[in-house]
């Protein structure tokens, strides 16, 4: 009779109206477990949901598992002990944490997807996994609903009762049941639709970033050195070979990925940059294969990886020298496997991914002497190709300026000046150390500050420029520096830049600009010299 039976929720309205309140399916399941283990008279409740395999090779039923694909994972555990009233019986990972799908009382219920209601399990021992334990905390009945959702099941609800469980019971515990399945559809389909679009809002960064992002010339000119990279470009960009372009800072180096990704079969999905040397070192991980909510400090979402977003495109890997040495392998792994997981998450995520990498810095040499991992050095460098400085192909300057001078005046509302022969020849003897983007530098304060139709370029107001002498000039009244004193030198020139630019380093009237350098590697070298904006 029913009221013979102890009910095992104490106020099935009230547990119904708060699971509705709760903002995630976390709290929820938390919620329906602790609510339920709150009677006298429930040992023991857990929710197992069907999540891909992970943590198979210590699941103690790794025997008994089909295919290790998916299987039923322990998210929610609530209970009290009679025999260890301090063991609180919320603990998931235990010894059942792991059910594969269709063995056992659990794993069978989530493939039939039909409740298992064993009201009084006297005479039946040998149905228990663990006889001893329900003698121990005197069980009498079990309860086991599949939570299904639209004909697919999620996951199990299970209830372990000291008493013989009522009809009335099992009714609520059948409809607490559909709503945690409910819960768990409208969570899954939320977070579905928000990592979707938080992924688009990301592509959509990245894309109005290379909007924004200077062109560096476009790849304009004739001389040969710049038809060789062509040449080059057209050669590897139809293959889904991994690219290394090397050469001095300025040359071009992010418009050769551009160009790459642009002529190859891969064009109709994202370019993902990655600046590797502004990362800092603890949120590599994070940056390259994302996180789970809750993974560490501060990862109050999941995050989606940059290798993620470039699924099916192409990842550029600028700097990538400088990714610490110890964090090398991780990367090797998923360039060599196209496996990743997330910070936090023990699921394998398949990426396909084409890598162009970009470096002024000589990895062959960094990798002889054990400053870059050489299995790294040699999965990247499978077709390099070296830029040019802009000193060895000066015939190109006169159509670069050109074309500059006509970007660079539609951005500042200007009519485009001429550009006389007497000003193309005051660039060709310049030595342009910071190369292109220099050049475009120069080109812009001239467009600011030069009278209205006559170009005046400011070749040697900066200590980081120097203009080419003839041969004639002597260099032997000029001190010669140490490294230390180089180091030092730039040093000094780095904080006089940031303390003119109050600090800034990006923009046009950041350090980057002031010095003719990209910000990236400024920042690169703000690092490495150890100098602070405080300085």
């Amino acid at each position: 009779m029913l009221e013979q039976h102890l009910p095992l929720i104490p106020d099935p309205k009230s547990l119904l109206l708060a699971m509705a309140q709760q903002r995630s399916v976390d709290e929820v399941l938390k919620l329906v477990v602790a609510e339920l283990a709150s009677s006298q008279v429930v040992a023991l409740a857990r929710i197992w949901l069907i999540r891909p395999g992970a943590g198979c090779q210590t699941c103690r039923m790794r025997s008994e598992c089909p295919d290790q694909t998916n299987c039923l994972h322990l998210v929610a555990s609530s209970g009290t002990s009679v025999v260890d009233p301090d063991n609180a019986l919320n603990r998931i990972d235990g010894s059942f944490r792991r059910f594969p799908l269709g063995v056992r009382k659990v794993g069978r219920i989530a493939v039939t997807g039909e409740p298992l209601e064993v009201q009084n399990i006297d005479g039946e021992p040998e149905w228990l996994a663990n006889p001893k334990w329900a003698k121990d905390e005197g069980i009498r009945g079990f309860a086991g609903q599949p939570l299904v959702h639209h004909g697919q099941v999620l996951g199990v609800l299970g209830v372990f009762s000291r008493t013989t469980i009522g009809d009335q019971c099992l009714d609520w515990l059948r409809m607490i049941a559909d709503h945690v399945a409910s819960a768990i559809a409208n969570a899954q389909a939320w977070e579905e639709i928000e990592s979707l679009r938080k992924r688009l809002e990301l592509e959509n960064d990245y894309l109005q970033e290379e909007l924004r992002g200077e062109s560096f010339g476009d790849m304009i000119g004739q001389s040969a050195a710049l038809q060789m990279v062509a040449q080059q470009i057209s050669l590897v960009a139809p293959t889904d070979a991994t690219v290394l372009v090397t050469g001095e800072s300025g040359t071009g180096k992010e418009l050769v990925a551009r160009e790459i990704h642009a002529r190859s079969s891969r064009h109709a999905r994202p370019l993902i940059k990655v600046n590797c040397a502004a990362i800092p070192r603890e949120l590599y991980e994070s940056e390259f294969f994302g996180h789970t909510k809750g993974s560490f400090t501060g990862a109050l979402r999941d995050r989606v990886g940059r290798f993620e977003l470039a699924d099916g495109g192409t990842l550029f890997l600028d700097e990538v020298g400088e990714i610490p040495l110890d964090l090398q392998s991780k990367l090797l792994r998923v360039l060599q496997e196209g496996e990743l997981e997330r910070v936090g998450e023990e699921r394998t995520r398949k990426v396909n991914v084409r890598i162009i990498a970009a470096t002024n810095r000589n990895l062959k040499d960094e990798a002889e002497t054990g400053k870059f991992r050489s299995d790294l050095y040699y999965r990247l460098s499978v077709f390099p190709i070296e830029l040019p400085p802009l000193r060895k192909r000066k015939e190109d300057i006169a159509m670069l300026a050109e074309h500059l001078l006509g970007i660079l005046s539609r951005r500042l509302g200007k009519q485009p000046p001429r550009l006389t022969q007497a000003n193309v020849a005051e660039l060709l003897r310049y030595d342009w150390p910071g190369n292109i983007r220099e050049l475009q530098h120069v080109l812009e304060r001239a467009l600011i500050t030069s009278p209205k139709g006559k170009l005046r370029f400011d070749l040697n107001s900066g200590e980081n420029t120097k203009a080419t002498t003839t041969p004639s000039t002597s260099i032997s009244n000029e001190p010669i520096l140490s490294a230390s004193q180089l180091r030092s030198f730039e040093s000094a020139n780095i904080r006089r830049a940031l303390q003119a630019c109050d600090g800034k380093v990006y923009g046009d009237k950041g350090a980057a600009a002031l010095l003719g350098m990209k910000p990236t590697t400024l920042a690169s070298r703000i690092k490495s010299l150890g100098i602070t904006l405080r300085d």
